[in-house]
């Protein structure tokens, strides 16, 4: 995009670029940049917050008539009010870590787990009027099947006729992960993704369920098995973070 940028405005076309990571925008220097403080994937801020988004774009904008440059990076002044943990928020569950590491356990725990989960999605959905599932295709029994008998150590043939099996691994466990944190969200609560995250990796048998297969195929023969292992099930500042 910070390319493009320099192509359109030889055109006689003010850019503006919003950026999520600083150095990649200091590396490829657009024309115009403003940084922005908060998670991969939002770049103008919180959900249904219309009022801090338009002040994202606000800011945005009000480069396109600033001097300076050829390149200018400017630095968003507020962080995301939505990282502020919200004490009332409570997790639908609290599953004791088991005694029992082996797949064979991780995965059992995991299908409970995500059944139990069953009417605190449903409420959430039903109040937010919206899901993000739908990656894979697959009814979430289903995607939750899939993932477990991965994690039993099958590699079971694609359940999506137009998907390869590896992808259609990563699209189930993204549809997991929805699935498990939507259920997290308890309506007349805002908690926020950093409390979600800590309950998904470190408190849930899906969380530790997602990291053993994580581990499983970080050196499989299949480099496209081998690839989302390493960049899609488990997000890099959690497997950082684990150690």
């Amino acid at each position: 995009m910070s390319a493009l940028g320099h192509y359109i405005e030889e055109e006689g076309i003010a850019t503006v670029a919003i950026g999520l990571i600083r150095p990649q925008i200091e590396n490829t220097h657009p024309p115009r940049a403003l940084w922005v403080p908060f998670e991969l994937g939002r770049p103008f801020g919180p959900p249904a917050d219309p009022e801090f988004q338009n002040a994202v774009i606000r800011a945005a904008l009000r480069m396109l008539g600033e001097g300076g440059g050829p390149v200018r990076i400017a630095d968003f002044p507020q962080t995301d009010p939505r990282e502020r943990p919200d004490p009332g928020w409570h997790p639908p569950i609290l599953e004791a870590p088991a005694a029992d590491h082996s797949p064979a356990a991780l995965a059992d725990a995991f299908v409970a787990e995500t059944a139990r989960l069953a009417a605190a999605y449903d409420r959430s959905v039903a109040a937010r009027a919206r899901t993000t599932l739908g990656l894979s295709g697959l009814p979430i029994a289903e995607a939750v099947d899939y993932v477990a008998r991965w994690l039993r150590g099958a590699a079971p043939e694609s359940p999506v006729g137009d998907m390869s099996a590896p992808l259609a691994l990563r699209f189930a466990i993204d549809d997991v992960k929805a699935y498990v944190l939507e259920a997290a969200l308890i309506p007349g609560s805002k908690p926020s993704s950093r409390q979600l995250g800590d309950w998904l990796w470190t408190k849930t048998a899906t969380g530790r369920a997602l990291f053993a297969l994580r581990r499983a195929h970080l050196d499989a023969a299949d480099e496209r098995l081998k690839l989302i292992a390493g960049n899609f099930i488990v997000p890099g500042i959690r497997v950082l973070a684990a150690g």
